[in-house]
């Protein structure tokens, strides 16, 4: 992408303001989310749009794949859609096919946001900008900073030059000062403390600026090659506990499409009575899938990071075989 702001409060609110700026751009009202968006960043977004009315639509998923269904976007979109929402990798852990989706939704002018809720994917994945989307919002917490049991998070929000001044937030921008010495300079703040009310684009104001300087400070330290090396060890450790999982009795990998270091497992047992009984071996997993989609009352979501070892994964693939 070709412009960023000094960062949002999360990836959830970043992405509820990027559904507040497609809707500038293009003066439309309809906004297209796929049911595979993260629920949270749902919530937000329906939210922000409370007293709005009806103007919020969601996209099913393939339930062979997991991805959002093209052909379920195609029907939705027309001429009043503002934007299209997406998820990549999604909250399924199946990595979206996000050109074609571009393609869809460019055909009708409308807003393609990705949203990213793993930031470490991008060592791997091709760039959501570079595969057709306009506005790209996400997560930062796994660059550097700790879960810090909820927050505080970095939300990251960039888009193209051309929606410059549609952008909520602030942008930084470097400069010189007299005696040629190198400076910051807070080159655009479109809040309506800083400009005229009527051209404010958002009452964001207080940024996660400490979040964004570990943020910065972790990814200058690894670099451009030490962000794939993680990249890839995420995806290496989830292929080989997919792998595993598949080969125990009462456990099926849902999902087909292609995943980075998140997937969705199904059991024969309540995934409620599989993490309690887990829990009690001192294993913590990831959550249970019923209470964001009713289909889905028998799936727990897997996750695996470069913080988990061999030895951890061979402990999970463990309990969960002696259950």
């Amino acid at each position: 992408m070709e412009v960023g702001n000094a960062s949002m409060y999360d990836g959830a609110s970043a992405t509820a303001e990027a559904v507040l700026m497609a809707r500038r751009i293009n003066n439309k009202s309809k906004v297209i989310l796929s049911s595979a968006l993260h629920p949270e960043y749902r919530e937000v977004v329906n939210t922000y749009l409370f007293s709005d009315g009806n103007n919020i639509r969601e996209i099913l998923y393939c339930t062979e794949t997991g991805r959002t269904l093209p052909e379920a976007i195609e029907k939705l979109v027309d001429k009043d859609t503002a934007c299209v929402v997406i998820q990549q990798p999604n909250f399924l852990g199946s990595i979206e096919d996000i050109k074609t989706v571009s393609e869809i939704v460019h055909k009708n002018n409308s807003i393609l946001i990705v949203a990213i809720a793993e930031p470490i994917s991008l060592g791997l994945l091709k760039s959501p900008g570079e595969l057709g989307a306009d506005i790209v919002v996400g997560e930062g917490q796994a660059f550097g900073n700790g879960l810090n049991f909820g927050g505080p998070y970095l939300g990251f929000f960039a888009t193209l030059d051309k929606y410059l001044r549609q952008m909520p937030g602030r942008i930084v921008g470097e400069t010189v000062d007299k005696n040629n010495k190198r400076g910051y300079v807070l080159t655009i703040a479109t809040r309506e403390q800083h400009i005229r009310r009527e051209k404010a684009t958002s009452n964001i104001c207080t940024n996660e600026g400490l979040c964004a300087l570990a943020a910065a400070i972790y990814l200058t330290a690894i670099g451009k090659h030490g962000l794939m090396e993680i990249a890839k060890l995420n995806l290496s450790k989830a292929q080989y506990l997919k792998k595993g999982l598949a080969n125990i009795k009462g456990i099926k990998i849902a999902f087909t499409a292609p995943t980075f270091n998140e997937f969705v497992i199904e059991t024969e047992k309540e995934p409620d009575v599989v993490i309690k009984a887990l829990l009690k071996k001192g294993i913590i997993t990831g959550p249970s899938l019923k209470k964001f989609y009713t289909e889905l009352a028998k799936h727990m979501l897997v996750c695996v990071t470069e913080m988990n070892t061999k030895k951890d994964m061979d402990i999970l693939m463990e309990g969960l075989s002696r259950i």
